[in-house]
């Protein structure tokens, strides 16, 4: 199912009110969280408080998903058991995402739990291992309900090690130092162009959509748009955020301004009447426009409000 995902809150299911002001935001989807934002002496309070809000809350047209717990946890099989067959229910987020055998397990617990439901509930995958990330392709492919890969930056870098203690930030030491005879230029380096990259193809490969992790700099509003223009232009469906202050910005961001779309409706004409006088390309605004640019503009006004 397509699905609009540009902003994608987290807000942890025990606390009610972040959970109601979620369902009343802007966000186009928003993921209720049963694991690492709750403390373990609440993980029972977050599962009741995440049934009740998908049952009672107007989520009106948003995604709703929820993080359930890892795949070795005691109550992971409990909380799909006890949400599954809630209709309001989107899809299940995965933690972890490793390997393939425990994504088919949850997926038959996830179908066994369907009840009534006429489609059974989506599964997104959170990668945010080394290993995960290895094994991304074959996850990306591992199983229909698997709709969506999220990439988690923070416990990611966190697996390989990383010197960083801003999630979503590059370390201030990872650059690249030039010559002497150059005067040792500095170029800053982004820990997660080849993770973000590679997530990225693997859910273009198989069809699914690609969800970038959260800007922990909350209140930082310039790091904020800079992350989300950096997922967007690089062709991501949408980016986590943590703080509604976030979610502005970060649509922004994944939404094509009124220059893109005008400059969008002359080249998709121009290409339309070539094509009636038998042309495969035209020129607009001083640029080649073919089929493989319609391609790319369709797809930026898909983002369109």
């Amino acid at each position: 199912m397509n699905r609009l995902t540009r902003t994608y809150l987290a807000v942890p299911a025990h606390r009610a009110r972040f959970v109601q002001n979620a369902a009343a935001s802007g966000a186009d989807a928003v993921f209720m969280d049963l694991e690492d934002a709750v403390p373990s002496g609440e993980k029972a309070a977050a599962l009741d408080a995440a049934a009740t809000a998908l049952a009672s809350l107007d989520w009106g047209r948003k995604t709703v998903t929820v993080r359930l717990n890892a795949i070795d946890s005691p109550t992971i099989k409990s909380e799909i058991a006890r949400l599954g067959g809630i209709p309001r229910l989107d899809a299940f987020i995965i933690p972890k995402a490793e390997a393939v055998s425990d994504i088919a397990e949850i997926a038959r617990w996830i179908a066994d739990a369907k009840g009534a439901r006429q489609r059974q509930v989506e599964m997104e995958l959170l990668i945010e291992t080394a290993r995960g990330l290895v094994n991304v392709e074959a996850l990306a492919a591992s199983h229909p309900p698997v709709t969506a890969l999220h990439l988690g930056v923070g416990d990611f870098a966190a697996s390989i090690g990383a010197r960083s203690s801003e999630i979503g930030a590059s370390p201030s030491t990872y650059r690249h130092v030039g010559s002497a005879a150059d005067g040792h230029p500095e170029v800053p380096l982004d820990l997660f162009a080849y993770p973000m990259m590679r997530l990225l193809v693997a859910a273009r490969a198989f069809g699914l959509r690609a969800i970038d992790g959260p800007c922990g700099a909350f209140g930082d509003a310039v790091v904020t748009a800079a992350t989300a223009a950096k997922a967007a232009a690089m062709g991501f469906d949408g980016k986590q955020v943590i703080h509604p202050s976030q979610i502005e910005p970060t649509r922004k961001a994944f939404v094509p301004s009124a220059e893109e779309i005008a400059h969008a409706e002359r080249a998709i004409a121009a290409i339309e009447e070539a094509e009636r006088r038998g042309e495969g390309a035209v020129t607009v605004d001083g640029k080649m426009v073919d089929y493989a640019n319609v391609r790319m503009i369709r797809r930026l006004l898909s983002f369109k409000e």
